[in-house]
């Protein structure tokens, strides 16, 4: 692809993406929906060049990121008690949607072996989560349900990468029971072990390290790190950085500084939104792509097979994620799993195993050798792919308006709770100081006074909590007088900066700080 041709399909996708982003907020459908919807409409643009994404640029250029970050995001304790049903759905579920849809896809094709079944069956076993979670994070649904699905889609693309990679070494050399476990212990325990190395050897150097754009650097690197060459060596790649990325994660504090922290996570908020806003706009594009022709089929024929892979694939989820819930209390921590997971909630996870792009790379990666039937093969996987993404999402909010699971209000009522226990224990540390004659006493009288305002505040929200219209109207109300205090704030230093009384870097940089405050008053509070 040439480099005008390039720039086209980069203005392409940013437009896709601004639009759908402006689209999704009225419409009240995910983004990714309408990025890839859309995508596949600008696929008609005339004059666009055709777009095909090679496989290893999304597995190698996308994929390491994109996992890496939820990750080292991953909650460590709700991910420790919610255990059993993510590993359950991560390898169990993958196993056995790999082998329903290989079924289904050698009984509707005759021409395919079992080889190239298998690696079809892989490809569309693992969960995109992004869509899913959110339409339920938005509703304000329960964490616990965001935790499962995040925790299913972070372990399930290495589950489900590995059955690919064995399933097409056996497109062109003979397999074996034996093979197939040698291979499957390498490429697990291998992975999660270099995995661990590259954490260790990371969070020395990150120690070392004080300057935030440095730590960017070395952060961006260290997916990549655990990545490829675990790849290369016959590892699972993705458990190497997931190893990583979990370990890293849960030992951020007192290695990075407060101010790395803080511009790291603003830059990688923006780069996996980027990532993923482009996944699925390429998605959508090389959709339209594979869409010009059958492969040698009725178009009859392979809609009626898109048709009954999609159904396998939700009945396939739904199914275990019912049958499962009883049979939990045999395992370890089952018991316990069990607990606020009812049919309710397992109908509501079943239904948000929607597919996305790396099921459609994964499925552009199956090799020639797997014979005349191939393109059908990626057909049908951009087919399932497109029916469980528009299909599936639409169905979530309305099944948890029908179920009764959206708890408005609940993450504020949490987060002013801890605010107020946290400026409690500030004002408690003050005291101290100020009895050890640590700070004077008109110093620890100005910052008590300033603490004392901030947990009033707190309180009047929490007392009011129950009075919704009338905590959010005096919430929007002080919101606007604050607002315009910055405004005027940021004015005066125009002013100032203007009649030469202060230079560019002090405007800056108490512009950056207004900045960060007027943000904080315009971001919409999550329910």
């Amino acid at each position: 692809m040439g480099e005008e041709r390039i720039f086209v399909v980069f203005l392409v996708v940013a437009v896709v993406v601004l639009a759908a982003r402006a689209l999704a907020g009225r419409m009240r459908v995910p983004d990714a929906i309408l990025m890839v919807v859309l995508g596949m409409a600008a696929g008609f643009v005339p004059g666009l060049p055709p777009v095909r994404v090679p496989p290893e640029v999304v597995l190698m250029g996308f994929l390491p990121p994109l996992v890496y970050h939820a990750a080292f995001f991953t909650a460590p304790r709700e991910a420790r008690a919610d255990a059993v049903p993510i590993f359950t759905l991560a390898v169990g579920l993958t196993a056995v949607t790999t082998v329903a849809v290989a079924g289904t896809a050698y009984a509707l094709l005759p021409g395919v072996g079992w080889a190239a079944a298998f690696a079809f069956g892989a490809a569309v076993a693992p969960t995109d989560a992004v869509a899913a979670t959110s339409v339920i994070q938005r509703l304000g649904a329960p964490r616990r349900m965001v935790t499962i699905l995040e925790g299913e889609s972070l372990i399930n693309d290495g589950v489900a990468l590995t059955i690919f990679g064995l399933a097409v070494e056996a497109l062109s050399t003979p397999f074996t029971a034996g093979h197939g476990a040698a291979r499957l212990a390498q490429v697990a325990f291998v992975g999660v072990a270099y995995g661990l190395a590259v954490g260790l050897v990371v969070r020395r150097l990150r120690r070392r390290i004080q300057d935030p754009s440095s730590q960017i650097i070395v952060s961006l690197i260290t997916p990549y790190l655990a990545f490829i060459p675990a790849e290369n060596f016959g590892a699972s790649g993705v458990l190497a950085t997931v190893t990583a990325g979990f370990y890293l994660g849960t030992r951020s504090e007192g290695v990075l500084q407060p101010a790395s922290r803080l511009v790291g996570n603003t830059f990688w908020r923006i780069l996996v939104f980027l990532l993923e806003s482009t996944l699925f706009v390429l998605l959508g594009l090389q959709i339209r792509q594979v869409l010009r022709e059958p492969h040698g089929h009725t178009w009859t024929e392979v809609g009626w097979a898109a048709l009954a892979l999609a159904a396998v694939v939700v009945a396939v989820r739904l199914v275990w994620e019912l049958a499962t819930g009883p049979l939990a209390v045999l395992v370890p921590g089952g018991r316990r799993s069990r607990r606020g997971l009812g049919w309710r909630q397992r109908v509501v996870i079943g239904m948000g195993g929607m597919r996305g792009a790396i099921s459609f790379a994964m499925a552009l990666s199956v090799p020639v050798a797997a014979g005349p039937d191939r393109g059908v093969l990626v057909l049908l996987a951009a087919l399932v792919v497109l029916i469980t993404l528009v299909g599936q999402a639409p169905l979530l909010p309305v099944l948890l308006r029908r179920f009764g699971l959206i708890e408005p209000g609940r993450r504020r009522v949490e987060s002013m709770r801890a605010r107020h226990d946290a400026l409690q224990a500030a004002l408690a540390r003050l005291d101290e100081m100020a009895a050890a004659d640590e700070v004077d006493d008109r110093t620890a009288d100005a910052f008590r006074q300033m603490l004392e305002l901030r947990l009033q505040r707190v309180r009047n929200r929490l007392d009011t909590d129950g009075d919704t219209e009338g905590d959010d109207t005096a919430l929007t109300s002080s919101r606007r007088v604050r607002r315009e205090l910055v405004r005027a704030q940021r004015a005066k230093l125009q002013a100032l900066y203007r009649k030469g009384r202060i230079g560019a870097d002090t405007l800056r940089e108490i512009s950056r700080e207004l900045d960060f405050e007027y943000s904080a008053l315009t971001r919409r509070p999550r329910p």
